[in-house]
């Protein structure tokens, strides 16, 4: 089967509405995490999540039938997946159409957009105008967006299970990579804040009224995030023709269900250990091999010491030996997108020999007994990775990636 590379990467997120200005910040050990701007959050256990300044966005030049309406999720997707094929040196147009594969986690999608229609529907506003908010509003938009934009004529898939569903595409995509159904694809995830989901984590009193701790005995939630990250996934031989090099290969990913619960972890790490090994299984490579891990961290109660108790089981001796970090103290809680954009970091870190820092970490629990990487980055090479995700449902997924040949 062909060798898989990352060879694009794009980021948007709270620290910088690109590539190297969130690499460069979170690096620094800088939060994205402040006051919420978008919507009114009286009356909510918080007031704080990681936001896009979506002014920033360096969207490519298109016409309103790819941007018109577009919300602000697909807006993150179409920036994020402009730097990626420009980073990557492909081009890209409708004018001149590829056969890439498209392979996106989706989430709340235009839902943000819909929230406003219907609050100014219920304080009389006009029935028809801005019925253009609603357009949004599938969780397949941004993939639709994107094929659109980009001219992609390929297999084109939107995967929706919770905070492993860019973690699943990029895997998907690389799988397409390796048995020939596609030479380069497209492959990440994009979300963005709303209402309903600001309420729901809310209500399930998950969210910390403090930026969040992961892995940190004084923890007492996560913070939502938004932003989109998409890379480039593509067959090295097709790489290597055209002369790029890659950030990193994609050596694996395994996909697990828990059976446990909606929303709670299992708590003996079991669960969590048989992704890790289903992905260490499809990568080839033993645990002992493994150098560096980017976690899930939600900095949830339950979820950490959970997750840290799945390590515990697959790396044994070695867990303190192996650094753990969660991107999410810098850049929230990004839901559908936050796998991919762990992905890209994860790759970012490979291809740059520096580990990125857990923000927020200064208090280490005995429930987590893991390396968290605490303050800015910290030099290290790293040879074989994991990108971790556990979400609700026991969807849960994970990612080996491996230095350039």
């Amino acid at each position: 089967m062909s060798e898989v590379w990352i060879t694009g990467i794009g980021l948007v997120t709270a620290l910088g509405p690109d590539r190297e200005t969130t690499w460069r910040r979170l690096v620094a050990g800088e939060s994205g995490i402040g006051t919420v701007t978008l919507f009114d959050t009286a009356g909510f256990r918080t007031s704080i999540a990681a936001e896009v300044d979506a002014a920033g966005l360096a969207l490519p030049v298109l016409d309103r039938t790819v941007l018109g309406h577009a919300s602000r999720a697909s807006r993150f997707a179409l920036a994020a997946a402009a730097e990626a094929v420009a980073d990557a040196g492909l081009a890209s147009g409708r004018l001149d159409p590829h056969p890439w594969a498209l392979v996106l986690g989706g989430g709340t999608a235009g839902l943000f957009e819909a929230e406003a229609f219907v609050a100014r529907r219920l304080r009389g506003g006009a029935r028809v105008r801005g019925l253009g908010e609603l357009v949004d509003v599938p969780q397949d938009a941004p993939s639709d967006r994107l094929g659109l934009a980009f001219g992609l004529t390929g297999p084109r898939i939107t995967v929706t299970t919770a905070c492993s569903s860019s973690t699943i595409a990029v895997g998907l995509a690389a799988e397409m990579i390796r048995g020939g159904e596609a030479t380069v694809a497209l492959a990440g995830g994009a979300d963005a804040l709303c209402r309903l989901t600001y309420a729901g984590f809310n209500s399930l009193h998950a969210v910390d009224a403090e930026p969040a701790k992961p892995y940190d005995r004084r923890r007492h939630g996560l913070s939502l995030g938004e932003g989109a990250a998409v890379l480039v996934v593509e067959d090295a031989g097709h790489a290597r023709g055209r002369g790029a090099r890659p950030y990193a290969r994609v050596l694996g990913y395994g996909a697990t269900n828990d059976a446990f619960h909606m929303t709670q972890p299992e708590p003996s790490g079991a669960a969590w250990e048989r992704t890790l090994r289903a992905a260490l299984a499809d990568a080839g490579v033993g645990a002992d091999t493994v150098d560096y891990v980017n976690g899930h961290g939600t900095a949830t109660e339950q979820n950490d010491p959970a997750e840290c108790a799945a390590y515990g089981r697959v790396f044994a001796g070695r867990l303190a030996d192996v650094p753990v970090s969660s991107v999410k103290g810098a850049l929230g809680h990004c839901l559908c997108a936050a796998g991919g954009i762990e992905a890209a970091i994860t790759a970012l870190a490979i291809a740059r020999a520096t580990l990125p820092p857990t923000v927020g970490f200064a208090a280490a629990d005995p429930a987590c007994p893991v390396d968290p990487v605490a303050g800015t980055g910290r030099r290290g090479s790293v040879d074989v990775a994991v990108s971790a995700s556990f979400a609700f449902g026991g969807n849960s997924a994970a990612l080996v990636l491996g230095g350039a040949a």
